[in-house]
């Protein structure tokens, strides 16, 4: 148990050392500040970002990429780059992204690895064919043929690419970009439709007439990763009533009465595609009607409903349900009802998934838009019907010309609506708010709309695809389950668009039936096409030379197919690339990490998954890391409405406005992506910036500090571990900790610890505790003494394993801190990523060091909080015009002994001084806690005592006296050590007398 006890003393106005004391002399002082050994560097103190960034940039980009390939020795590293689209600027996402890559890259080339990192992009889509469209001005978009749209569509994206590319590079981003891969190079096109093929091989790839996600804005068919589910979408529901043929009914006659089925709907323009009424055999339902007439509803009619939906119903119709009679579901099955727009009869079928807890217990069934209705219609062989055509507009085929032409969304709804009013089928309508999906480009709703689709059977492998997952490391620990849920939720995947900017699916159609040709040797000449002329070929060579020899003569007439692949199976695929690229012993080990936003789990993530699954029967990564979306500081998304969008330009460059928005330089950027829980959604703003722009600030003067004070050291004037004072052993331990610290969270991809445990070391082990008390060694001792070396050596230690940690996040300050100081090293390397991870020394953590100095910053601390007390009283302006006494007790006085030279320089005073010391009565550890000072010239007067507890079992107290220092001020080093006023003290004489002298041991 320590306990401290502090007492404050100082000497009177009319002390012998006269009423000048405290007056600092400043006439010799300039003198002797040129023999100071001052920190010299031409390391600047302002980056100057935006003019100095660059003079770094190749060697720690281009020529780096392309020396470590060839140099280092452990295992290639892969980390994919999942391909962003090649539309539109950059934006604060993509730094995002693209920084923690490089972040991870750069560590493993400092580790001794190979990396690769080959940048790509995805070409081909609606974004880009739509930009294509918008630039091709006073034209009849109808007339427009594929070729026209794909020229100046490849034209868009290409474009695009090197702007983007350009603005990639500006960040540091390391990579071989001279070597990008794109979606619509010939080469990768090719590699696409052999990948398709082999699942042809397989039996995965099918076509259908079914179901799918079509966008009416887009006019094309969507696969579940390209939607978007509003939470806020308006639907005009309807109850409707639909007259039951009453010879099929086989129920009791009930006095003749109009009997119906009653359906609701939430989406009232596929009633016209109606092809059955579902119920669920094992419900109860019962005959019903109101006890009075509604605006819709009549007394004198029948209604039948599920038992479990009368109460509800009541309050839907406004008016109370009588039950007339009540019977099993089975019973209505095969019993016929009138279609509520063409009057044809149609059958009451069996549903599992009908259910009694919302409608009506009876389900309309549209097998042309439903997935659902569509697989009941299969198994009771029911034909689809689709009055809908590519714009989401009725056709003909409705029945009634009154809709054909109208919006199915907007006015079609209206006329459907209004003619089930005229025709006496409405019950009851009303608006519904709930989650719809929509188009993720366009922002426009989708429908649901049956046309022949080509489909990946993900059912056949998806199991498989889930079971790889077990093996795969994937961060943040939540990631794991929405991949997981994604993988198993997909049964099969439509990949055919119809646009015409893609990669063509390569089959040709029977003119006369529309059966296509789906054969291995159909395909491989289509592909042998492809390789020869490039996709383009598909839609600008003659049709007949499409079709393989062997069935040019068998009478059918051929077309080509318009249809192109999902841009999903694009970059989906592109685990090809790296796999040809790269030819790793184990053919399974394709990447060593994917890592991309959060949205991806739909998205790329399992698009790539799914793919290698089907060819390779492995996933095509080892690790998965997934990062959130940048919010501002209010945890808003970016939006050009709301104005907070942040260009990472205005960053990198400064805005308009320097002083609104001053340029922080690309290692800024970077440095707030790495200080960023990137594990969930981050934000950015101005303040978050500036807190940034400060850390880097701290980061640089605390390198620049080091490069002064090393300026006249190199490596061969190390001192040995052994003959370094206690201070820097232990401060050679912090070193260690914080090292590995930094090693364990790079390992772990946990960049913001590393920026937590830089901050901690920058501004409480080396500015406060540290770099205060040596900075009299260093300053004032011989510039050869064993004492200054030693420093020396650790400051040398520290600017090593400092600048490694900053280097994978700040690239450029780490080359300019390493251009500063490679002549210590007498290194040849011209880049600080090119000497690996530096090698810290195991004896530097010494636990013994490290629980003796818990404790002598313990007592620094209750030594600053007394001579604070006493600057707030004006008795010392600074530390150095105070001596400090200790009385300190047992094992406590021996711990202190061991260090007593040391003490005046850990307290930054003049002189400290210890002596055992058996506490009086009045001074026990029993007294009180309470703080009462007060100057006073009696040593057992005026004190307080403060209980700091038990500290590894060190036994003993401590009473701490400050005074004036009783010395006079040292003209050199400001030390209250000089015998007399305007002389040196001791230390400095000798080091001016002796300054000749190649080895002073002080």
């Amino acid at each position: 148990m320590i306990r401290i006890f502090k007492s404050l003393f100082t000497t009177t106005k009319n002390d012998d050392k006269g009423s000048n004391f405290l007056k600092p002399s400043t006439t010799k002082s300039k003198e002797y500040a040129e023999t100071l050994l001052l920190p010299k560097t031409k390391f600047p103190l302002r980056a100057d970002a935006v003019n100095r960034e660059h003079l770094f940039r190749d060697r720690c980009t281009k020529d780096l990429y392309t020396w470590q390939l060839k140099n280092n020795s452990k295992p290639l590293f892969i980390l994919h780059d999942g391909p962003p689209y090649a539309n539109g600027n950059l934006h604060i996402g993509h730094a995002l992204n693209k920084v923690l890559k490089d972040i991870i890259n750069r560590y493993k080339v400092l580790k001794g690895h190979k990396v690769a990192f080959i940048p790509g992009w995805d070409c081909h889509g609606l974004p880009i064919e739509l930009k294509a469209l918008s630039e091709l001005k006073n034209v009849d978009k109808s007339l427009l043929t594929p070729m026209q749209i794909r020229f100046t569509a490849r034209k868009c994206a290409l474009n695009t690419i090197e702007i983007q590319m350009s603005e990639f590079r500006s960040w540091a981003i390391m990579g071989d970009w001279d070597n990008s891969y794109k979606t619509l190079e010939k080469d990768y096109e090719v590699r696409q439709l052999k990948l398709f093929h082999e699942m042809v091989k397989k039996g995965y790839i099918y076509r259908q007439n079914k179901p799918v996600y079509w966008s009416p804005s887009s006019r094309t068919a969507l696969a579940e990763a390209e939607l978007e589910y509003y939470n806020d979408h308006k639907s005009r529901s309807v109850y409707v009533k639909l007259p039951l043929v009453k010879s099929s009914l086989n129920l009791p006659n009930l006095n003749n009465a109009d009997i119906y089925i009653m359906i609701w709907t939430t989406t009232p323009w596929t009633l016209p595609a109606n092809r059955a009424v579902a119920i669920n055999s094992k419900i109860e339902y019962s005959i019903v009607s109101p006890v009075f007439d509604t605006e819709f509803v009549s007394c004198k009619d029948y209604y039948i409903v599920a038992n479990n939906m009368i109460d509800a119903l009541q309050k839907i119709i406004g008016s109370e349900l009588n039950i007339k009679t009540t019977f099993e579901g089975h019973t209505l099955i095969g019993t016929s009802y009138k279609h509520p727009v063409t009057k044809v009869p149609y059958k009451i079928v069996d549903a599992d998934h009908v259910t009694a807890d919302s409608g009506t217990g009876l389900v309309h069934i549209a097998p042309g838009h439903g997935i659902e209705d569509y697989e009941t219609c299969k198994k009771l062989n029911i034909s689809i019907f689709c009055p809908v055509d590519d714009f989401g507009k009725f056709t003909a085929e409705v029945g009634d010309p009154s809709f054909e032409g109208k919006n199915v969304l907007n006015d079609g709804t209206d006329v459907l609506i209004n003619y089930l009013k005229e025709n006496k089928l409405l019950v009851k309508e009303h608006e519904i708010i709930h989650k719809y999906p929509y188009d993720w480009r366009t922002k426009k709703p989708i429908i649901l709309r049956a046309t022949p689709q080509w489909f990946i059977n993900v059912e056949a492998f998806k199991q498989k695809a889930f079971s790889s997952l077990a093996d795969i490391k994937i961060l943040p620990d939540n990631a794991r389950n929405r991949l997981e849920i994604y993988t198993l939720s997909r049964s099969e995947w439509c990949i055919s668009r119809q646009r015409s900017w893609g990669v063509p699916i390569p089959v040709l159609y029977d003119v006369e039936t529309d059966a296509p040709l789906f054969t291995e040797s159909s395909i491989n000449h289509i592909i042998e096409i492809v390789k020869r002329f490039g996709s383009d070929a598909w839609w600008e060579i003659d049709e007949k030379e499409l079709v393989a020899p062997e069935y040019r003569n068998n009478g059918v007439k051929y077309r080509r197919g318009m249809d192109t692949m999902d841009v999903w199976f694009d970059s989906g695929v592109s685990w090809s690339y790296i796999l040809e690229k790269f030819k790793r012993p184990d053919p399974n080990a394709v990447a060593d990490l994917y890592l991309e936003g959060t949205d991806q789990h739909r998205g790329w993530f399992t698009s790539s998954l799914l793919t290698s699954i089907a060819v390779n029967d492995a996933a095509p990564f080892s690790a998965v890391i997934t990062h959130g979306f940048v919010l501002d500081e209010q945890g808003r998304k970016m939006s050009k409405s709301l104005g907070n969008v942040i260009d990472p330009k205005t960053i990198t460059n400064g805005g308009k406005n320097k002083e609104k928005e001053p340029a922080y330089g690309v290692d800024v950027l970077r440095l707030w992506v790495a200080s960023s829980d990137y594990t969930k959604d981050v934000s950015i703003g101005k303040t978050v910036m500036s807190q940034v722009g400060e850390n880097m600030r701290k980061y640089r003067n605390t390198a620049r500090f080091m490069l002064g004070n090393l300026n006249n050291f190199n490596h061969e004037q190390l001192v040995a571990y052994d003959d370094l004072k206690s201070i820097d052993k232990y401060m050679l331990h912090e070193t260690y900790q914080f090292g590995k610290v930094v090693e364990s969270n790079y390992d772990d991809f946990l960049f913001n610890k590393v920026v937590q445990a830089l901050n901690n070391f920058t501004n409480v082990s080396l500015s406060a505790f540290y770099f205060d008390i040596v900075k009299d060694r260093l300053y004032a001792d011989h510039a050869l003494s064993i004492s200054r070396r030693s420093v020396q050596t650790v400051l040398y230690h520290v600017l090593n394993v400092y600048t490694r940690s900053l280097a994978p996040m700040v690239p450029h300050l780490a080359e300019e801190i390493y251009e500063n100081y490679k002549n210590i090293n007498h290194e040849q390397s011209d880049s600080i990523f090119k000497l690996e991870w530096y090698n810290m020394n195991k004896n530097w953590d010494n636990q013994a060091i490290k629980q003796e100095w818990d404790i002598l910053k313990l007592l620094k601390n209750e030594v600053n909080q007394l001579l604070e007390v006493a600057r707030k009283d004006k008795v010392i302006k600074s530390s150095l015009e105070a001596n400090v006494e200790l009385y300190a007790t047992s094992e406590l006085y021996g711990l202190l002994s061991n260090h007593e030279p040391e003490l005046k320089s850990i307290f930054i005073t003049s002189e400290a001084t210890l002596t055992p010391n058996v506490l009086p009565s009045s001074l026990s550890p029993q007294a009180t806690n309470s703080i009462n000072i007060r100057n006073s010239t009696n040593i057992d007067d005026d004190n307080y005592i403060k209980n700091i507890g038990s500290i590894d079992n060190i036994k003993g107290s401590c009473k701490i006296v400050i005074r004036q220092a009783r010395m006079h001020k040292c003209p050199r080093c400001w030390n209250y050590a000089a015998n007399e006023e305007e002389s040196l003290c001791q230390r400095c004489g000798e080091i001016l007398d002796l300054s000749c002298e190649r080895d002073i041991n002080l």
